[in-house]
């Protein structure tokens, strides 16, 4: 599935830990492992137009001019299955700030339902990145770059482990400028919502709570 703003990972290394994610064998920890390196890959993926400024440094031989980030970043994990994808980013952007987005679904209407959000007043980055491992029915990613956007954060990427057909087209219907960075793109939603082949719950396997 190939369509503009949508990027899935053909880095060979993705494929291999994410095939390891994918089995039902796989114990909680390992499966927090996974996550946190596969999410470490995504972001530099996800990250390689970021701007630059230009610094002078003194190296221990000679003086040289390089670059440094220009923009503040923001990671925005949607709660809980999100928390397991910050730590392989922050790894990548140790100064990036974290603001959690609390969505849960409703399992009768699969649409998002707030709980928390402790966004300021006033935008404190100018990119932010959207980690949630799973791109099912699109609509938590889609009520998160709403509020993003209401918050007044115009570069917003989405990146995550598993993507739907539907949940793609659901956020690049409300939001067509907002790139999607996954590692798969899976077949289809069963009658539950949720991404088949897939994962299973990623909060679960990640808690143990499955």
């Amino acid at each position: 599935m190939q369509k503009k703003n949508i990027f899935p990972s053909s880095h060979p290394l993705v494929a291999h830990k994410l095939t390891k994610l994918r089995d039902k064998n796989t114990e909680p920890k390992k499966f927090r492992e996974l996550i946190r390196e596969i999410s470490a890959l995504l972001t530099y993926e996800a990250t390689q137009d970021l701007a630059l400024e230009h610094v002078s440094i003194n190296t221990p031989l000679a003086a040289i001019e390089g670059t440094t980030l220009a923009q503040k970043i923001g990671l925005v994990p949607i709660l809980r299955a999100g928390l397991g994808m910050v730590e392989g980013a922050w790894e990548l952007m140790p100064s990036a700030e974290v603001w959690h987005i609390g969505l849960y679904r409703d399992e009768q209407t699969l649409m998002p339902v707030e709980y928390y959000n402790k966004l300021p007043v006033e935008p404190t980055v100018s990119v932010c990145l959207i980690l949630d491992p799973m791109l099912a029915t699109g609509g938590s990613a889609v009520a998160t770059v709403d509020m993003l956007k209401e918050w007044g954060v115009r570069m917003i990427k989405f990146v995550g482990l598993i993507a739907a057909p539907e949940g793609i087209s659901k956020l690049h219907e409300n939001h067509p400028d907002v790139p999607i960075y996954i590692a798969a793109i899976d077949e289809h939603l069963n009658d539950v919502g949720y991404i088949v082949p897939g994962l299973g719950d990623a909060g679960d396997r990640q808690y143990g709570t499955a």
